[in-house]
This record gives C-alpha cells, structure tokens and sequence, in this order.
C-alpha cells in the first residue's frame, strides 16, 4: 500500500519556482545523436546537445517535473545538455511523438509504456523505446461534484465525465475502469476528452459531473479545484475495482491519497500506477546517461518542484520489465549504486 501526504502548500509554490527556472516550452529541439552501440559510455556529453521533453497538462505534474528536469541539465553537464520541456496531451501521444522523432526524452505511465513495447491496446506494432528509469507513482484522481449522484463509477452512467486528455495515459486508465465496473466508454457516458484545465472549468461551472485524472500529487489543477469548491466535490473510492484491472496488466497497486493532500475530510483508497521516463532506444548512450544521473542527482531540486518528485528513488529505478532500460541508462545507475 503506498500512501503521500503532503501539505497542500508545497504544490503551489512550486509551480513559482519552476517557472522561473524553466528553458520554456515547445516543440523538439535538434541535436541529440543516435548512440553507437559498440562505443564506450563516459556519461559525457562533448558537443553541443539540445533535447525536448514530452511532458502532459500544462496543470499537471509530468509538465512541472519535466520543467524542472530540463532547468537543470545544462548545469549539470557544463552547458553541453539543455532540455525543453513541452506540454502535450501525455503518455499514448508521448511515445507517438518520441518514435517520431519530435521529442527525444517522454514522461508516460508504466502500463502505457508496457503496451508500447508489447504492440498492445493503443499500438499496432512494438514500439522502440526504452526506459531511463521508473520514477515516481501517479494515483488515479476520481472527482464528482457533490451533488451529482455519484459514490462509485457505475454511478456515471448517462452523466458527463472528463476521461482526460486525447491520447493520454489518463484516458487509458478511465476507459478500463468505466468497462471494469461494467459500463462501455463509449456509450454509458457523455465523455468529455478534456485536458485537466479545461476539466477544472467544468466542473467549476456545473458542466461537468466528474473527472478521472491519473498524476503525481498533489496536482496543482486539483488543488485548485478543491480550494476553490470545497466541499462542492468530493473523491470516489475506485479501490473496489482494482483485482479486475491487474488481470488487464500488474502495474495496477493499490494507494492512498492522504487527507493532507487536498485537505479532505478524510484518505481515499485508490490505485497507483508508477511512472517512466523513456527515450528512443537509439538514442545516444552519453546523453541517456546524463540525463538519467541528472534525475537522481537533482532529485531534492524535482521535489522542490512537486513533492510527487520525492517519490523517485534508486531503489525503485531499474523495476521497468518488460520495457528494457537502454544502455546508457543501465551505466548511470550502476554508477549511482542502483543494483
């Protein structure tokens, strides 16, 4: 069982923080090699290296982790490494992109990586990517308002429910637990596929009777709606619905939202899915490995940034089978002392 509690303050300030340290957001950027896979890993970049980071929601956590990430490449690789971070529709539209060659760096939910190398639900092939590390968990965010009727996801049949953003790891995991508690997405529901600013404005104005969102927490669009309508909404508990979800993969856990988060009348019990970071498996190893020894060695930094961040630890990096960690990866956390 993993459970955070953070005070609700910390998410806010760092939206501050990252914003002041953020290289910006936009499209790729040019530059980053394809790896030579007989050369020797320095973790050393040597010339020149711009890399652009596929993050999520503009209110979410991937895009403030992501933000803070790419702020400090370039110090730690002597200015030879800086990233940009972009804010996308996330984890399907972020390994559509990154085998595309618009991103090099993606942000993406463990079971949406698992089903790209695998061909599976959203992909028609196996797709080449690989992992720079497991970092922290993301936690399935129910939301209704009120006084919608709802208490459990069968509750939203006939109503209008946001399942997240096109394309997005949210919107994967919302479709699996509408048809786990026996509803089909695309006829039970009026879905709304919103991204998560879009979805707090609805559900601010009576527009929208509930939302799924899978992020790290606290997440700042959350904490905003539940600052701002109080006890207008509530979270549902989806726990009940987990044994069906870890027969459609095992990533699913089981997790806690603290009362602290959000400053909720009480916990939530609900699943957890870790996150990854993936790159283009031909993507230069030097680069892999700075990027990856950057996460870890800035970790207190991407904290700062979001408290989700301080979930991301060594002991936890290499656990991305089936998706295989790439080699340069590999070298910078036995570095680091990850076995």
């Amino acid at each position: 069982m993993r459970r955070i509690d953070v005070r609700i303050a910390a998410g806010i300030g760092a939206l501050a923080l990252v914003a002041a340290g953020a290289a910006g957001c936009g499209g790729r950027q040019d530059g980053a090699a394809t790896d030579d896979a007989a050369s020797e890993i320095t973790c050393k970049v040597t010339k020149d290296t711009r890399v652009g980071i596929a993050t999520g929601n503009a209110t979410g956590v991937y895009y403030v982790v992501g933000n803070a990430l790419a702020g400090q490449l370039s110090a730690a690789t002597g200015g030879k490494l800086t990233g940009t971070a972009a804010e996308t529709g996330a984890s399907v539209q972020n390994i559509e992109q990154l085998v595309a060659g618009q991103y090099d760096v993606a942000f993406s939910l463990f079971d949406t990586a698992v089903n790209a190398v695998q061909g599976k639900e959203s992909f028609s092939s196996p797709q080449p990517v690989q992992a720079l590390a497991r970092i922290y968990d993301n936690y399935t965010q129910v939301v209704v308002r009120a006084d919608a009727g709802i208490t459990s996801v069968a509750d939203m049949k006939g109503k209008k429910i946001s399942t997240g953003s096109p394309k997005s790891g949210t919107e994967v995991i919302a479709n699996r637990l509408l048809t786990a508690a026996g509803l089909d997405p695309a006829k039970d529901i009026q879905a709304q596929r919103l991204d998560l600013t879009k979805t707090v404005d609805g559900m601010k104005d009576g527009s929208i009777d509930g939302f799924f969102w899978s992020g790290g927490v606290p997440t700042g669009g959350v904490t905003d709606l539940f600052t701002t309508a109080g006890d207008k909404v509530k979270f549902i508990d989806i726990s009940p619905l987990l044994p069906k979800l870890t027969e459609l993969n095992p990533a699913y856990q089981a997790g806690t939202i603290g009362k602290d988060v959000y400053r909720t009348a009480a916990d939530t019990p609900t699943i957890v899915v870790p996150n990854v970071l993936l790159v283009r498996e031909n993507l230069d190893a030097n680069v892999a490995c700075a990027i990856t020894r950057t996460v870890f060695e800035k970790k207190d930094v991407l904290g700062q940034a979001n408290p989700a961040a301080k979930g991301i630890t060594l002991e936890n990096s290499r656990k991305t089978d089936p998706v295989k960690l790439h080699r340069g990866a590999d070298q910078a956390l036995k570095d680091l002392g990850a076995s």
